[in-house]
């Protein structure tokens, strides 16, 4: 694999639809990194509210990509790739936004193997203002070659969109992103087939700023079960495309794969613990998703205390009532419903791992 020349040209693809209101703190941020060869790519979905204005007010600033028709997240990056030129792609949500240093520390920071670079991002409000980190610091990136944990559970310890970037020689080899099955989330996508080629770089330093809001596509107003399944139906065409991908490298899935992963296993059993009606998988159990969580939480990369409560949660949802374990649920995945005592507790857990 060549390696990255110096002062090479990185493109930051802007995908947007309907997020004039974050839109122009998104696109200065790419236009104001300290990284003097930098092209920025604004696609817009088909929106509908004042983006269009928004990205013409740059001129010939920034590269504008304005569809016709919605295509979804996927679509976005794909147009997005063909517009671009860079060695370097940074696919950056409209909502998100970069810091002046992030594609610097990224070059620095890229060896002659990397593929794949992710970074930390300040989780933020609608205001800016920083909450929190993510992923959070006490859950440890997994880095280099991360196959055999693809292998394993169809998972490894990674981000989101705005905290990635990646080698355009390898996003050749596996785009276009599958539109269909990748309309959200395409960034799913790229993180499980991108490191079958090659390593993957960590870089703890918070890099730029991953914004919680409303509209999400991520929070359904705490409609777990309706999210709960989409992120089953996420995780099952993303074990497609591994397959598909691992099988072209030499390489096999396990058929139940998903079954060693704690995060899909949390999923599965939100879906059939709140919505049993509309769960897909006739053949689960609460008891069956439960053990089977608990025995795949311990074997995750965190701390012992981490993986022993996550276990003990796993347990406690698969085997107590059901109305008890739909409580217990909704303390673990919407944070406004938690009791006060559970607050307490968390804060403490953070900073005893932290």
């Amino acid at each position: 694999m060549h390696s990255i020349p110096d002062r090479a040209l990185v493109s930051i693809i802007i995908s947007n639809y309907n997020y004039a209101r974050f839109l122009r703190r998104a696109v200065d941020s790419a236009l104001e990194q300290d990284y003097d060869n930098v092209e920025v790519i604004v696609v817009d979905d088909a929106s509908t509210d004042d983006s269009a204005d928004v990205i013409a007010s740059y001129g010939s600033r920034t590269k504008a990509c304005l569809k016709e028709a919605n295509g979804g997240h996927g679509a976005a990056f794909n147009t997005g790739f063909a517009a671009s030129g860079g060695e370097i792609v940074l696919f950056l949500d409209a909502d998100d936004y970069l810091y002046p240093n992030a594609v610097s520390e990224i070059v620095n920071g890229w060896e002659d193997d990397t593929v794949q670079v992710q970074f930390r991002l300040h989780l933020v409000d609608e205001d800016q203002q920083v909450k929190d980190v993510f992923p959070p610091s006490e859950l440890p990136f997994d880095s280099g070659d991360v196959t055999s944990k693809l292998l394993q559970r169809g998972r490894y310890q990674t981000t989101v969109t705005s905290g990635l970037a990646f080698r355009r020689t390898v996003l050749e080899l596996v785009m276009p992103v599958p539109e269909t099955d990748f309309r959200q989330g395409a960034d799913g996508y790229l993180v499980t087939v991108a490191p079958l080629h090659g390593q993957v770089t960590s870089i703890e330093t918070c890099l730029g700023a991953y914004r919680i809001h409303g509209a999400n596509h991520s929070v359904f107003a705490e409609k777990l079960g309706q999210r709960a399944r989409w992120r089953m139906e996420h995780d099952f065409h993303r074990m497609d495309a591994l397959s598909d991908q691992a099988a072209e490298v030499g390489l096999t899935v396990p058929q139940d794969v998903n079954l060693h992963d704690p995060v899909h296993l949390e999923e599965r059993l939100a879906s059939l613990c709140m919505d049993s009606a509309k769960h897909p998988m006739t053949s689960d159990s609460r008891f069956t998703l439960g053990t089977a969580g608990a025995v795949a939480s311990m074997e995750m990369n965190a701390s012992l205390r981490r993986r022993t409560m996550l276990a003990a949660w796993f347990l406690s949802v698969g085997v107590l009532p059901r109305r008890m374990a739909k409580a217990i649920l909704s303390w673990k995945l919407v944070a406004s419903s938690r009791p006060a005592f559970l607050l307490r507790i968390s804060k403490t857990i953070r900073h005893a791992v932290g």
